[in-house]
């Protein structure tokens, strides 16, 4: 594929997926490879490429000639995920350098005050990629680059189960109340209790309305 043509996928898949994350093309909806190239001002190469790109990510499901349905979550894919970060997350505190540890309540001070005032507010898809980081921070201590990468490759899947959890809009103090207590067990080096603590968390993230 030509640089302007790579660019232009790569734009086209941004711009496709932002949608979908947004709620622009909520799961059920086809979306059209004629009608998206034109909103977008470019040919519908770019944009298959793009398609097929989601489509290996699991938010789209390519129909031949009829175009791309965007996908619902199933629960086994909401649980193996969960399951995946778990483990990563876990990893990251068990491997964690003590002074990383130590320094982690300094470093997350700030995005935690940021989850509270996103859930006032109830901007959700704020404190979505607010918890998002949070979390990401506990992989981030065992300072392995390809547990991050692979932890990254579900942030879609995250993201989405955390706008569709009922407990974020129905008890937001629980939620920030266990992030508070998950950020004390890993400052702690309790990983034990943090893993326990963490799976019931995600238990009750994954409850849907």
């Amino acid at each position: 594929m030509a640089a302007g043509s790579a660019n232009s996928a790569q734009h086209a898949h941004a711009v496709i997926r932002a949608g979908i994350l947004s709620g622009e093309y909520p799961a059920g909806t086809m979306l059209s490879e004629s009608s998206l190239a034109a909103s977008m001002s470019m040919s519908r190469t770019p944009v298959r490429a793009a398609l097929g790109r989601l489509q290996d990510e699991g938010l789209v499901r390519i129909y031949p000639k009829r175009g791309a349905l965007v996908c619902e979550l199933s629960v086994d894919e909401i649980r193996e995920s969960a399951q995946v970060r778990h483990a990563f997350e876990c990893a990251g505190v068990q491997l964690a350098d003590p002074e990383a540890r130590r320094l982690l309540g300094a470093r997350l001070l700030d995005n935690l005050d940021g989850q509270q005032d996103a859930l006032r507010r109830r901007d959700y898809p704020g404190f979505a990629a607010l918890a998002m980081q949070f979390h990401r921070a506990f992989v981030e201590l065992a300072n392995n680059s390809t547990m991050l990468a692979f932890y990254d490759r579900l942030q879609d899947r995250q993201y989405l189960s955390i706008m569709r959890s009922s407990t974020v809009s129905g008890d937001p103090d629980l939620v920030l109340a266990e992030h508070r207590s998950l950020l004390r067990d890993a400052e702690s080096g309790e990983w034990m209790t943090f893993a326990a603590r963490l799976r019931e968390h995600q238990s009750r993230g994954n409850e849907f309305e």
